[in-house]
């Protein structure tokens, strides 16, 4: 069954950030929110790893689990996973199509979004899980998500994005973010600027939630890392690269003991350092190849995104970098590019398929702008000519970066076998 097309219908009912829709559209299906236990994950970056870690370890450990998130790279199946294994077609058809049918005649439609997100939400309740883990799509506070109260809440980490819908400063995009906070629930927040902080200091007083500032763990020698408790510590490998992955992982490792205080009592230290270790999280800061070429890819999309992956790669001690980019209309290119850009690079734009992407000849010259001692900045035709173009001017690191669609355009190009290849 053809999903897209499915879906196509409510593609042009854009983002309409507002939870009474949604509400009308899941009470027509009898509410399947309220039949699902969930952590309910929000913030600006390190939503999706985390999700990913906390799927892992609650699969690890014997229960069923349901999982979350947006946006997909290659289908819409990966959005919605039981047990790390993504719905089928068919079964996502059936569910889509169960949707339209509840939608009353003569009645605001529901978004895209608020389809595939109705749809997840149906199939963890009629699949009986244990619990889920929903990873918010955009905010908080009116995100279709956010329609019920979770055990627990995660706020990973705010900065700029989205800036257009949810306020042009880090209070107000917290404020927003917030939104997902409930009352009594606990919530384990990351490493947050000061405003951000104290917006979700008020936003849990105001409730009674009680909040969680897990420190990052610390980095060991051979891939491994070590979680710094309050009553103790252990050890664990850690699969995802990148110095973020330490907070990210501290905070997945922190709201599963919180669930354990819960009464959720299989998790354990084993099954946490066990479901860690066997967490994957596709297209970000990731290794693989191009016809044999090893290549850096990366999702970055915003520029708080952008410097945790300079941080990685300048870890790399590269002296200058080939950057195939492609990004979409409403971002901050100019700050992602002065973050990411050095003298002596090389930067090749190409177009994001599919999307609403910024033309690559813009990009180029705003490239030059920002950082004028490239030594090449061309807007390239597409994705494999820039590819070829960038394996062919240099020996230097190739890295692929800029939108997560890009990312998935790409992983859709080869073969399977290489999704998974971490360095």
């Amino acid at each position: 069954m053809d999903i897209d097309t499915l879906l196509q219908p409510f593609a042009r009912f854009g983002i309409r950030l507002e939870l009474e829709r949604m509400q009308k559209l899941l009470s027509h299906l009898n509410n399947p929110q309220n039949q699902v236990p969930f952590i309910h994950v929000g913030g600006t970056n390190g939503k999706g790893s985390v999700c990913a870690y906390l799927s892992a370890i609650l699969t690890e450990a014997g229960y069923r689990v349901g999982r979350y998130i947006s946006p997909h790279l290659v289908n819409w199946n990966e959005r919605i996973c039981i047990n790390e294994q993504e719905i089928s077609s068919e079964k996502l058809g059936e569910l889509i199509t169960q949707i339209q049918a509840a939608i009353p005649p003569g009645t605001e439609s529901p978004t895209q979004f608020e389809v595939i997100t109705a749809a997840a939400w149906l199939y963890f309740a009629q699949s009986q899980v244990d619990i889920a883990v929903m990873e918010v799509g955009l905010g908080g506070r009116f995100d279709a998500t956010n329609v019920a109260d979770p055990l627990i809440s995660v706020i990973t980490s705010i900065s700029r994005e989205h800036w257009q819908l949810l306020g042009d400063t880090i209070t107000e995009i917290a404020g927003e973010k917030a939104g997902i906070i409930k009352a009594g629930r606990p919530v384990v927040v990351g490493q947050l600027p000061l405003e951000a902080e104290q917006v979700m200091r008020s936003r849990a007083e105001k409730l009674g939630s009680p909040l969680y500032f897990p420190s990052p763990s610390r980095q060991l020698a051979d891939g491994y890392a070590e979680y710094l408790g309050e009553n103790h510590s252990f050890q664990y490998p850690l699969p995802l690269a990148g110095q973020i992955q330490l907070a990210n992982s501290a905070l997945a490792i922190a709201t599963l003991q919180l669930l354990q205080q819960q009464g959720w009592d299989k998790i354990t230290i084993t099954t946490i350092v066990d479901g860690i270790a066997k967490t994957k999280w596709l297209g970000r800061i990731q290794w693989t190849t191009w016809k044999n070429k090893k290549l850096l890819i990366d999702g970055t999309h915003n520029p708080g995104g952008a410097k945790v992956f300079r941080d990685y790669v300048d870890t790399l001690n590269q002296e200058s970098i080939t950057w195939v980019m492609g990004m979409m209309a409403k971002k901050d290119h100019a700050d992602i590019f002065q973050i990411l850009l050095k003298p002596g690079d090389r930067v090749l734009l190409v177009p994001v398929p599919h999307s609403d992407s910024t033309e690559p000849s813009y990009l180029a010259q705003l490239a030059k702008e920002t950082t004028p001692q490239l030594q090449l900045s061309q807007a390239e035709e597409d994705l494999e000519s820039a590819l070829d173009h960038a394996f062919s001017v240099s020996d230097n690191l190739v890295i692929l970066c800029g939108s997560l669609y890009l990312i998935g355009d790409f992983l859709s190009k080869i073969s399977i076998e290489k999704y998974s290849t971490h360095i």
